[in-house]
């Protein structure tokens, strides 16, 4: 298929908010690409080039370069591109409006128009280029690429070099376009979301329906060095609702740490974070314990990592593993601070996929396969249907440096979900315990400019919870306070290239901010209290009509949750259920 066709369905993508019409415009899209194409397509509309877990070199070039290049493309001089790019706020209209010049002011010479594939391999080996020379060799690439492209082309290309192609498209409606597309019907998308689950490429998927139907779908098995998404917890709020939802149950300790998802082939070991971005190379002393203390010859696990105090092995609070996000401080920070695993769970052993298992059969193996040492242990666990014996324990957790516990089911049918956010999982953490302080993990959607002594950075941010069925985000507070200088610094350096010019199409809100945000990254507050409101959409009219739910006194907790995608934030379903229980106790 030509670029120029993808880049018109993308215009239309664009040009529309309603989640069932961008459903159909992709549908269609999908229906018109050959097994060549597909999978490109459908990875470029996620905005990337191969899945997140391949390992790959983030796509990006950098701005000021992607703007040099199109001046010398369209013969604009370089502040007047600039000067497009201050107006449009998108360097993808910035490369349009200045191909259009070169248009109108030059004699184009012919060149063969671009296909998918040219442009999906020239992007590609743009994002594989390092070392010296690499950036005049990026450029040489992204100039021939805009040489070659319209005006519309441009936009997309220059978007999508820069790691912000920004149409609004989610997961969830590329598998119900796929399902359309490729089985005529919605019939087939709970098929194609396990599938996902288990794999994490629609890209594989999507091929693989074109050229085997949807019986493919049903011969999906995890591999060892593919993530599988991982299985997520609700939360309530107390030890009743618990025993309620679940019976009897193993709690286990809720470690302060960062997750590892660990696929162990043999000396060969591979570490994902909750997102499924492969994080082997900042953890490895993390990676020198599975190899020692890990017995299975090939295996997929998921364990806490927690930094430790060296001095005295006490477990230290979450950020001090952000020091391994910077790759210059890693060798630091394996001696500062040394790591332990706590493993919790067990997926794959040598050849058996336990995802059907319950529970206590995957935990059995796990117990079986943990040599367990100073460096490395499992999760705390015991096994209660008492009140007091969960309190207790839950305390015990605290003091040992954990957020709380999780509770899990025992039951036959407890298997693991993946990529699920079920009641198998119950979060119970000390915040909940609280009257008036819950913690939620919200995900930015716009922001307020700063005054006073915040001039020049965003003062307030407008946050959202997840609505998981409508796969939207809806308003439920903004934040001004709980930020030091520094973190206003942090969070005005991040934001800034996630500026949108419009609301995003998955963003439901009745307030109109300075500055729109895309929905990617989540940050950690807590509040007084959840209150109704007027003007917030979580919960519109499901407490009361022509209400929302707001939190009253939000404040950012200091923690950045970058370890979570904005699908993972706390959903409107558990606002909702924290508002009831709160009401509980006041009563």
């Amino acid at each position: 298929m030509l670029f120029k066709e993808v880049s018109e369905y993308y215009q239309k993508l664009e040009d529309t908010t309603k989640r069932l019409e961008l459903t159909d415009i992709l549908r269609e899209l999908i229906s018109k690409l050959d097994s060549d194409d597909i999978d490109k397509v459908i990875y470029m509309t996620q905005g990337k080039l191969h899945p997140d877990w391949y390992g790959y070199p983030e796509i990006g070039m950098a701005e000021k370069t992607v703007l040099e290049v199109i001046s010398a493309t369209s013969g604009l001089p370089l502040e007047k591109v600039t000067v497009l790019l201050q107006e449009t706020g998108d360097i993808g209209l910035a490369a349009e409006k200045a191909l259009k010049n070169k248009i109108q002011q030059t004699i184009i010479q012919e060149f063969e128009p671009l296909t998918v594939q040219y442009v999906y391999n020239q992007l590609d080996k743009i994002t594989r280029m390092t070392g010296k020379g690499s950036s005049e060799d990026k450029k040489r690439l992204f100039s021939g690429l805009l040489h070659r492209a319209t005006p519309l082309e441009a936009r997309y290309i220059s978007r999508i070099v820069t790691g912000n192609l920004r149409l609004g498209i989610a997961d969830m409606t590329i598998m119900d376009a796929l399902s359309i597309a490729l089985a005529g019907s919605k019939a087939s998308r709970e098929d194609i979301e396990r599938s996902y689950n288990i794999c994490s490429d629609l890209g594989l998927i999507a091929k693989n329906i074109l050229l085997n139907g949807v019986e493919w779908l049903k011969t999906i098995k995890l591999k060892v060095g593919v993530p599988v998404r991982m299985m997520l917890a609700q939360r309530l709020s107390t030890i009743e609702e618990i025993f309620e939802k679940i019976g009897r149950c193993a709690v286990e300790y809720k470690y302060d740490g960062e997750r590892f998802q660990i696929h162990k082939n043999g000396s060969e070991i591979k570490i994902f974070s909750r997102r499924l971005e492969a994080i082997t190379d900042q953890y490895p002393d993390a990676v020198d314990i599975i190899k020692e203390y890990l017995k299975s010859d090939t295996c997929i696990t998921e364990a806490e990592c927690v930094a430790v105090d060296p001095d005295n092995g006490e477990i230290l609070p979450f950020q001090q593993l952000m020091h391994r996000r910077r790759k210059y401080e890693v060798e630091e920070a394996v001696e500062t601070y040394p790591v332990k695993l706590f493993f919790f769970d067990c997926l794959y052993n040598n050849g058996q996929q336990l995802v059907d298992k319950s529970y206590l059969e995957r935990r059995s193996i796990l117990e079986k396969i943990v040599n367990v040492d100073e460096k490395c242990d499992l999760a705390t666990q015991i096994i209660t249907d008492s009140v007091e014996e969960f309190e207790k324990f839950f305390h015990e957790a605290v003091s040992a440096g954990c957020e709380g516990v999780i509770a899990k089911s025992i039951s036959e049918e407890s298997f693991y979900q993946a990529g699920g956010r079920g009641w198998l999982w119950i979060k119970y953490k000390r915040d909940y315990r609280s009257e008036l302080t819950d913690t939620l993990d919200l995900v930015v959607v716009g922001a307020y400019v700063g005054k006073g002594r915040r001039a020049g950075t965003y003062g307030t941010l407008l946050l959202a919870c997840y609505d998981h069925v409508n796969d939207v985000f809806k308003t439920v507070a903004r934040v001004g306070s709980g930020f030091k200088d520094e973190d206003l610094s942090y969070l005005s350096t991040t934001i800034k290239p996630l500026i949108i010019r419009s609301k995003h199409p998955r963003v439901e809100s009745n307030l109109e901010p300075d500055f729109w945000i895309l929905p990617k990254l989540v940050i950690e507050v807590k509040g007084a209290e959840l209150t109704l409101s007027p003007v917030h959409t979580c919960a519109f009219s499901k407490i009361k009509n022509n209400v929302g739910l707001a939190i009253r006194f939000p404040r950012f907790t200091g923690r950045i949750r970058d370890d979570k995608s904005p699908e993972e934030c706390t959903t409107e379903e558990e606002v909702i259920e924290m508002y009831n229980n709160q009401l509980k106790r006041i009563k």
